[in-house]
């Protein structure tokens, strides 16, 4: 059976299946893109909470699809948004070889706005913790200067931006540091590592960068691959880049240059999916040194082809979400609101698709509830949403393959076009 390999360095794009059946759309696309690395089988914890799936499940519906259509190639598999050395371990056990620390929980972000006897005070507890034994920390950062770029100046620390650095990330350093330990024990020193500290409040400033990149460089953190920082501007779920793409571009280079001096190590996208007017930019920026995660966008996908060959049965799904969008919203940063979910018209057929399926208000609604669709939703007879869904996809894979594929083509080709 195909089975993934680590993919190193190589520009690499990770395509998310929450429901199992999106790996032959996903072949179909990255094959006219050879650039790409895919990675077929990837899945937070959170995710597989959400859906019931096992690490297992997802790796095993990846390879079946790959071996039932004889690739041969190179894929990798990605335990997204890890937190805990147990999630390490059950990633592992399935055979996952890219393992994405999520450390948010450890980032302190209030520390944009505590004032100087509060930033003192949090740094001398981190200290008195052991956070920095043994190391000279004040000489390391505050008496260099480091050249990333010939296309900046070089950046240096004064004390007050070392100290916020040190309180908003400090900890989440450490706690990657852990991590990565456990990552190399579980996967025999195998594992490759992203780290992730995009849900934060505040974007990630290039100096952040520089320090969060340089204490996991000190802390030995194995096998750093690729790196999400917190942009500029809102990378909001299932939907394009909004914000300023000029500011964007300035800073992405500014990112890319860390990257490229503390590693190198790849720039991470996450909430990549549908970024259409940035990826220009992301590529151009990136070249080669560049890793885009996407996951819910394909389970929009899956709901299209319900829209067209089932309307009853979507039309049922998108009234369940809209009552379950009040809660589901919760754990999501996105512009939909429920006021805006209430104005959306009942959904009777194909003159209501794009309404849903591609534009903001609906996407975001029918993202943020999958977790409630795929476990708990059922419709008027009591037949659980996610067995009629699967039904349908199944019945119609060679139309769910086609949308699949050229909502990716479109991806990568803008990617690809930078």
């Amino acid at each position: 059976m195909s089975a993934p390999v680590p993919l190193g360095l190589k520009k690499s794009f990770g395509f998310g299946d929450r429901l199992g059946l999106a790996t032959p759309g996903h072949l179909a696309a990255v094959r006219q893109f050879p650039d790409f690395a895919p990675i077929f089988a990837q899945q937070s914890i959170r995710e597989m909470t959400r859906t019931r799936r096992t690490p297992g499940e997802v790796m095993t519906a990846a390879q079946a699809a790959l071996d039932a259509a004889g690739f041969t190639g190179a894929w990798g598999a990605d335990g997204d948004h890890q937190k805990t050395a147990e999630d390490v371990v059950a990633v592992a056990g399935a055979g996952f070889c890219f393992f994405t620390i999520d450390p948010s929980a450890h980032v302190n972000n209030a520390a944009d706005s505590l004032d100087e006897a509060a930033l003192r005070a949090e740094v001398a507890r981190q200290e008195a913790e052991g956070l920095y034994a043994g190391f000279g920390w004040r000489d390391y950062y505050l008496d260099r200067v480091f050249s990333v770029s010939t296309r900046f100046a070089p950046l240096r620390f004064d004390e007050e931006s070392l100290l916020r650095a040190m309180v908003k990330y400090g900890r989440a350093t450490a706690h990657a540091e852990m991590m990565g330990q456990a990552i190399a024990k579980a996967s025999g020193g195998r594992g490759e590592i992203e780290v992730s500290v995009d849900e934060t409040d505040s974007p990630t400033s290039p100096l952040e960068h520089l320090f969060f990149a340089l204490e996991l460089q000190r802390r030995g953190v194995p096998n750093l691959v690729s790196l999400a920082p917190r942009f500029v501007g809102e990378f909001e779920k299932g939907v394009d880049y909004r914000g300023d793409l000029a500011e964007f571009e300035r800073l992405l280079h500014a990112h890319a240059a860390i990257a490229r001096f503390t590693g190198p190590y790849k720039i991470s996208i996450h909430s990549g999916s549908d970024k259409f007017s940035a990826y220009p930019v992301i590529g151009r920026v990136c070249g080669e040194r560049l890793h885009v995660k996407t996951a819910g966008t394909s389970y929009l996908e899956a709901l299209r082809v319900v829209a067209r060959v089932k309307p009853g049965l979507f039309s049922a799904i998108a009234g369940y979400c809209r009552g379950r969008f009040d809660t589901d919203r919760a754990s999501y940063h996105i512009s939909a609101t429920p006021a805006r979910v209430a104005a959306l018209p009942a959904f009777r057929g194909p003159s209501e698709e794009g309404v849903y399926l591609d534009e903001l208000v609906g996407r975001q609604l029918l993202h943020v509830t999958f977790g409630s669709v795929l476990t708990l939703g059922a419709d008027a007879q009591g037949r659980p949403f996610k067995e009629a869904i699967l039904e349908v996809l199944n019945a119609n894979a060679p139309l769910h393959a086609e949308l699949l594929e050229r909502h990716f083509v479109k991806h990568l080709s803008l990617l690809q076009a930078g």
